[in-house]
């Protein structure tokens, strides 16, 4: 079981009593034996059941060219789902800013939460498939500063009227946007973290994390308790926003059964075709991590070979009720707000059996966190 107060990092964490949120994270994942068509029509229907059971939201991975996940436009995929669902946070988890022009972008973000009657959560990346950038033509290494831009940019372009920018990347001149988002001043934004850099820059700009899925249990605290501290140092109120992370969640009667089953998956489930050299931000150029991404080093080779006992402990939230809820109040306690489920996004599980895991975990978890 994971203690909050074994790195003391909760210490000041005042916002540790705020209501835990459920969300669910859907990566469109495509197994061998289904078709784009037979992924969107599963996908869409697993929201329909989150909604019913009353989970706060659902996040859509982009990705592009790759079966690893065939969403390439979340904000369209989002925008049909909000026709099919009523009460859903609808968010990008995350849209790639580097890959987008930011006016399009800002433009059709906007009118999704017009006509979403004002759901859009806005999570945003700056990316880290080299694979993805080489294929757009964009320089990995130009990453950073295109995402800095870009975000830059959205936000301005969200707020201010006759919005001008001059940057290397992105620039406008006197520009109002056409539509602009319901919510004010704008939907909340989430930006996905992996770095310190991206925590102390995100902090700056007074916006709350998606803090990075694999990280250990102790890293996501020092994560929370670091973003914290920035968002103090520069004046602004961390207890604003609702912290985010995304873990693998599986619950099921007994440790044992969850122990047994998560095994199961295994034994049935190539990591390589997720955690691989394309999935790692690597410079054509070099054929090494790309500047900028040092941070990354080894990840993604090193998350293939971690083992069952590592993820049990340090990485997923696994076993029965009573232990998943221990778990998910160790996160509350370092200042995590809303939990991003992954009930299964690499695992061709029918669609039967993924519903039943859904609403197993709804019905014996979530009340434990209701007011």
């Amino acid at each position: 079981m994971v203690e909050a107060a074994e790195s003391n990092i909760s210490a000041n964490a005042s916002n540790a009593g705020k209501k835990m949120k459920f969300s669910s994270f859907h990566l469109f994942n495509k197994p061998d034996n289904m078709s784009v068509k037979e992924v969107y029509d599963y996908q869409i229907e697993l929201v329909e059941t989150l909604e019913e059971c009353g989970f706060d939201g659902i996040w859509l991975a982009e990705h592009h060219f790759r079966d690893y996940g065939v969403c390439p436009d979340t904000l369209g995929m989002l925008m049909y789902l909000a026709g099919r669902t009523e009460k859903l946070r609808l968010g990008t988890g995350v849209a790639i800013l580097p890959l987008h022009n930011p006016i399009s972008i800002a433009e059709a973000a906007a009118q999704l939460d017009l006509l979403s009657n004002g759901r859009l959560n806005f999570g945003v990346g700056r990316g880290y498939q080299g694979s993805e950038f080489e294929r757009f033509g964009v320089d990995i290494t130009e990453a950073r500063g295109r995402y800095n831009e870009a975000l830059d940019m959205i936000l301005g372009l969200w707020t201010e009227k006759d919005f001008s920018y001059d940057g290397k990347f992105y620039r406008c001149n006197e520009l109002n946007l056409v539509p602009t988002p319901l919510q004010n001043p704008h939907p909340p934004m989430h930006v996905a973290s992996i770095s310190p850099e991206t925590i102390e820059l995100t902090a700056k700009r007074g916006l709350p994390l998606l803090i990075d899925p694999v990280a250990t249990y102790k890293n996501v605290g020092r994560a929370a308790h670091n973003w914290r501290d920035a968002m103090l140092k520069n004046d602004n109120n961390p207890d604003d926003h609702d912290l985010c992370v995304m873990r693998s969640v599986y619950v099921a009667k007994t440790n044992e059964q969850a122990k047994a089953d998560l095994a199961q998956f295994e034994i049935g489930f190539d990591r390589s075709k997720i955690v691989n050299q394309q999935s790692a931000p690597i410079d054509p150029k070099t054929g090494k991590i790309a500047e900028g991404f040092e941070f990354w080093q080894s990840r993604y080779m090193k998350g293939g070979t971690i083992s069952d006992d590592f993820r049990w402990d340090q990485l997923e939230i696994a076993g029965d009720p009573e232990r998943v809820v221990g778990q998910i109040k160790a996160l509350q306690e370092f200042g995590i707000s809303n939990l991003m489920c992954d009930f299964g996004s690499t695992r061709p599980l029918p669609i039967a059996d993924m519903k039943h895991i859904i609403t197993f975990f709804a019905e014996e978890v979530m009340p434990a966190f209701k007011d």
